[in-house]
């Protein structure tokens, strides 16, 4: 049974866009149960002191991967590490539901899922206890009146800073420049981040063993060139 908070609006403060696509398949809907029943996470509940409690194996720690899309990615590492606890957060039913189908093949234990706005999760989680937060192609919301929606601002870098341990890592793709250049500016100024970047290698140079995703193959098509930045808690 998942928390009865309402949901926000687009029309309100949310960080994301649309919450639906085209109707899902019969077995799509029904696998989205399912996943939903089973590894949802539910924010009446009060969060546990050790985090890695919420998995049903045994967790040597835990990252959030926010904003996941289609789930290419959380799927991929949740896989490369199982050892390690993974959330992901994704709105878009259509995106979870593609996980969803995904986890029909290859399930993922040390996985759990939220499918609201993340500050929820975030303002709900213990001090301290993630080693890593990524935020992967998120809505770069490119019209200036729309930039107070883009997930990346002071508020939420607070956030970042007070859920993740001292050395954990946020990381940031995007393959729209003026995005870039917000984060950048902003965890600079933030004071809680270090941009671990010695050269343009290290901000064009994809992360060890990304699988790529849908969208970035459309961008990178389209002849936008992505960016991956790494930041530290310091």
């Amino acid at each position: 049974m998942t928390e009865d908070k309402p949901r926000k609006s687009r029309t309100t403060d949310a960080f994301f866009g649309r919450r639906k696509g085209k109707a899902l398949r019969p077995k799509q809907a029904a696998q989205t149960e399912l996943v939903r029943a089973r590894q949802l996470i539910d924010l009446s509940k009060p969060a546990p002191d050790d985090l890695t409690n919420l998995f049903s194996v045994t967790a040597n720690g835990v990252r959030l991967e926010i904003g996941f899309g289609g789930g290419e990615h959380l799927h991929h590492e949740s896989g490369r590490f199982p050892k390690t606890g993974f959330i992901g957060v994704e709105p878009f039913v259509n995106g979870f539901a593609k996980l969803a189908m995904a986890l029909d093949e290859e399930d993922r234990p040390n996985l759990r899922l939220y499918d609201d706005d993340a500050t929820w999760l975030l303002d709900w989680l213990p001090d301290n206890t993630l080693d890593g937060i990524d935020l992967l192609y998120p809505d770069p919301w490119p019209k200036k009146r729309h930039w107070k929606r883009r997930f990346v601002n002071d508020a939420n870098l607070d956030r970042f800073a007070r859920v993740l341990k001292r050395g954990g890592l946020f990381r940031f793709a995007s393959d729209i420049d003026t995005y870039v250049n917000w984060t950048l500016e902003h965890c600079r100024r933030h004071g809680a981040f270090e941009w671990l970047a010695t050269g343009p290698e290290n901000w064009r140079t994809p992360y060890e063993a990304w699988p790529g995703t849908r969208y970035e193959a459309k961008a990178i098509r389209e002849g936008r060139t992505p960016s991956y930045l790494t930041f530290r808690r310091i």
